[in-house]
């Protein structure tokens, strides 16, 4: 992997921590080139936009909501070119959305390789964000990703850690799907009994996934980007600091 930015914030790791614009000049002071978007941040585009100029930050990909997505491609093709995006990235089903089997997740695919070609067209890449529950055992032995990324062109945007949450080896996954990864999340996962008031994640190189095993795999994909993210950080600044430096560290190495 050749990263286009060394280092990349999810902002959606800072939601709690209003105003946008503080974020975006604290990121850039720290070191900072590109941030990853989502959903909400779009209502304001044109205010977004001029705070990523102002702060010297791009948006390589974003987050955009499946439902939108179908029911909107147009919308987030008129976002994406705005802000010079790269990737579209779809983040998420909602547990009563969720397949149950393995022809309804097949069926999930066939629908984001429609979206794909729909991107694609429009000088886009298109893939998918996973969480945990795309890494648990169908009834028929297969597990949800793999008829997500079945046969078709979608790419992948691998969170490692949600994998390990899982409690799934994340090296063979990368390496069956380098050549598919267009980001990868990079965050990590405390000890068992802490951070609990931050939902158990903790900051890059603070936890127990074993980055140092981890990274040359990733070094090795396809992916650009390599995003840092804390689902709920105690102290976003504090977790963008140290984080970047274990990165930067990661990619020293």
């Amino acid at each position: 992997m050749s990263l286009d930015h060394k280092l990349s914030f999810q902002l959606y790791s800072a939601r709690e921590f209003p105003p946008l614009g503080e974020q975006l000049k604290t990121l850039s002071a720290l070191g900072f080139t590109n941030v990853e978007p989502y959903g909400d941040l779009y209502e304001d585009l044109a205010g977004f936009k001029v705070g990523l100029q102002a702060n010297g930050l791009s948006a390589d990909s974003g987050h955009f909501d499946l439902a939108m997505l179908e029911s909107q491609p147009e919308r987030a093709i008129e976002i994406a070119t705005a802000l010079g995006m790269k990737n579209i990235i779809a983040p998420w089903l909602d547990p009563e959305d969720r397949p149950v089997d393995a022809a309804g997740w097949k069926a999930l695919g066939d629908r984001l390789e429609t979206l794909n070609g729909v991107f694609t067209a429009a000088g886009f890449k298109f893939g998918w964000h996973n969480h945990d529950f795309e890494f648990t055992l169908l009834d028929d032995g297969s597990m949800p990703i793999e008829h997500l990324l079945g046969g078709n062109g979608v790419g992948l945007e691998l969170d490692v850690a949600w994998v390990v949450r899982a409690g799934i080896d994340p090296l063979p996954w990368i390496s069956r799907y380098s050549d598919r990864l267009l980001a990868v999340h990079v965050k990590d996962i405390a000890p068992a009994g802490e951070n609990l008031d931050q939902d158990g994640w903790a900051h890059l190189g603070q936890g127990v996934v074993d980055w140092k095993a981890i990274w040359p795999a990733v070094a090795a994909s396809s992916a650009r980007v390599a995003v840092l993210e804390h689902d709920q950080p105690a102290d976003w600044r504090r977790f963008a600091q140290e984080s970047a430096a274990a990165l930067l560290s990661l990619q020293a190495n």
